[in-house]
C-alpha cells in the first residue's frame, strides 16, 4: 500500500513539471488578453494611449508587444511609417535596434563560456595581445589631444567586459577626451563603419589608454563590440555566421540581420526627428550626416557586438521568451538556466550603473539593466526585472516574477519620447487583472 501511494504520488508530482516544460516548448502565440491574466478594458487604455501619441504628435508611431505566460495578449502598431502619405506603421516593420544587439551578443558569449572555450576571468589579452600591459589615462590636454597614463592595476577580464567595468570608453556618446582620442585613432561606435577591419579596430582598441582602472566603476563602452570579436575568434565564425547559426535560426528568429536582405528593404522602417512644435520629418541620416539611416541595406562586413542589428518586435521577442524560459525556446536549448540566471543578477556588488531609470539604485548584470529590490519602489516592475534598448528609440524589458516580456519600438528621436517611456510600465502593469 505505501509503495502504491509513494508511486502516485511521484507521478503527481511530475505531471506540472512536464507540463510547465511542455508548456515552455511552444512558440509564442496571440491569444485573448484573458489567457495571460490581462484585462480587455484595462488593457485598452494601452491602445488609447498609442493612438494619443500619434495624434498629440509625440511620435511618429509606435509598435508595442506584450506576452505573458507564454502567450502574447497585445500586439499592434499605431501611426506611420510616413506622415506625410499616411502610410500605416507596420508591427512586422523592421527595426534598427542598435544597442539590443549587446543581449545577442551576450547569449554567444555565454554560450561559448559553456563549452568551455574561456573563463570568465581570463585577461582579455590571452585572446587579442595588443590588450597586453593596459594604461589607464591620468591627463589629458584637449588642446593637442596629448595625454599621461598610469600603468593598470590589473588586466582588463571577459567578465569586466560583460559588466561594463572595463575601462572602456565610448566614441562620440562619452567624455571630451574619450572623444578625442578614439577619434583621432578611427574608433567608431560599430554601426555604419565603412573601410574598416573590425579585428583592425578591436587590436587599435586594446593600445589605447582606459579610462578607469579596471574592475572600480561602471561605464557604458565598447565592451561588447571587443566580446564581438572575441565570439569570431573563439567559434571559427563572424558575428553576423554566428548569430544566424547558433540563434536565430535555431529559435526561428526570420527577420534579424546586420544586412537586411534588398527583398525585405520594403520592410525597413523611416526614421524621423520630432521637435516640440510637433514638427516630424524623416531623416535620411543622423550624427550631422555621418550616419545614412540607410546602413542596414549597405553590406557591410563590419559586425558590431554593440550595436549593428536590425530586427522585427516578434523577432525579438522570441529571444527575450527563450531568457525568459531559462535558456529554452519552442524545443531548443541555447543556455543553461543557471548561465540566465547569472546573466541576469547583480554582477557589479556595490557599484551602480550610471545609465538607466533611478540608475543609482540598480544593478547590471552580464549586458543587462537589473531592478534591485530597493530600486523596485520606483516603479512598477518587480525586482529581477532586466531590461535594455537602443539609440534609435527601442527598448524592452523582462520581468521574471510576472512571466512576462514587454517591447516598445519606435524610429524617433525628440522631447517627447521620454514622456511615452515614463507611461508605458504603468500602463502595462494596471492591466494585470491575476
Amino acid at each position: 500500500m505505501n509503495r502504491y501511494i509513494i508511486t502516485l504520488f511521484s507521478l503527481f508530482a511530475f505531471i506540472p513539471y512536464s507540463t510547465t516544460v511542455q508548456a515552455q516548448s511552444k512558440a509564442l502565440t496571440e491569444a485573448a488578453p484573458g489567457a495571460g491574466g490581462f484585462s480587455v478594458a484595462r488593457l485598452a487604455r494601452l491602445d488609447s494611449s498609442m493612438n494619443d501619441w500619434v495624434r498629440q504628435k509625440w511620435v511618429n508611431g509606435s509598435v508595442v508587444l506584450i506576452a505573458r505566460h507564454g502567450k502574447i495578449v497585445f500586439y499592434k502598431a499605431h501611426g506611420y511609417n510616413d506622415p506625410t502619405t499616411k502610410v500605416p506603421l507596420d508591427r512586422n516593420g523592421i527595426f534598427r535596434v542598435a544597442s539590443q544587439t549587446k543581449a545577442l551578443t551576450t547569449v554567444a558569449v555565454m554560450m561559448l563560456w559553456e563549452e568551455g572555450k574561456f573563463s570568465l576571468d581570463d585577461p582579455v589579452s590571452k585572446f587579442i595581445p595588443s590588450f597586453a600591459n593596459e594604461k589607464v589615462l591620468a591627463t589629458f590636454n584637449p588642446k593637442d589631444t596629448t595625454y599621461t597614463t598610469v600603468p593598470a592595476k590589473r588586466p582588463v577580464s571577459i567578465r569586466d567586459l560583460l559588466t561594463h567595468t572595463s575601462g572602456l570608453g565610448y566614441p562620440a556618446i562619452g567624455t571630451p577626451a574619450e572623444n578625442a582620442i578614439y577619434a583621432k585613432n578611427y574608433v567608431t561606435g560599430g554601426v555604419g563603419v565603412k573601410g574598416q577591419k573590425l579585428s583592425d579596430a578591436m587590436n587599435r582598441l586594446g593600445s589605447l589608454p582606459l579610462f578607469f582602472q579596471p574592475g572600480e566603476q561602471w561605464k557604458y563602452g565598447l565592451n561588447m563590440d571587443v566580446l564581438g570579436y572575441l565570439v569570431q575568434l573563439w567559434s571559427g565564425m563572424t558575428l553576423d555566421v554566428f548569430f544566424e547559426k547558433r540563434i536565430c535560426q535555431p529559435l526561428g528568429m526570420k527577420d534579424t540581420n546586420f544586412n537586411v536582405p534588398p527583398e525585405k528593404g520594403s520592410r525597413l522602417v523611416n526614421f524621423f526627428l520630432g521637435d516640440s512644435t510637433g514638427t516630424i520629418k524623416k531623416q535620411e541620416s543622423v550624427f550631422g550626416g555621418s550616419l545614412d539611416m540607410n546602413y542596414p541595406l549597405q553590406k557591410t562586413d563590419y559586425f558590431s557586438g554593440g550595436g549593428g542589428l536590425s530586427s522585427t518586435i516578434y523577432d525579438y521577442a522570441i529571444f527575450l521568451q527563450m531568457l525568459l524560459n531559462g535558456g529554452e525556446y519552442n524545443g531548443v536549448r541555447l543556455l543553461a538556466r543557471n548561465t540566465v540566471r547569472m546573466m541576469t543578477m547583480n554582477q557589479i556588488g556595490n557599484m551602480s550603473p550610471t545609465m538607466g531609470d533611478h540608475a543609482s539604485e540598480n544593478k547590471f548584470g552580464f549586458g543587462f539593466f537589473i531592478i534591485s529590490e530597493n530600486g523596485s519602489r520606483f516603479t512598477p516592475s518587480q525586482a529581477g526585472t532586466y531590461s535594455w534598448g537602443g539609440v534609435f528609440s527601442t527598448s524592452y524589458w523582462v520581468d521574471p516574477k510576472e512571466n512576462m516580456l514587454v517591447l516598445i519600438y519606435r524610429q524617433m528621436w525628440g522631447p517627447y519620447i521620454t514622456n511615452i517611456d515614463k507611461v508605458v510600465k504603468p500602463l502595462v502593469y494596471q492591466a494585470i487583472n491575476d
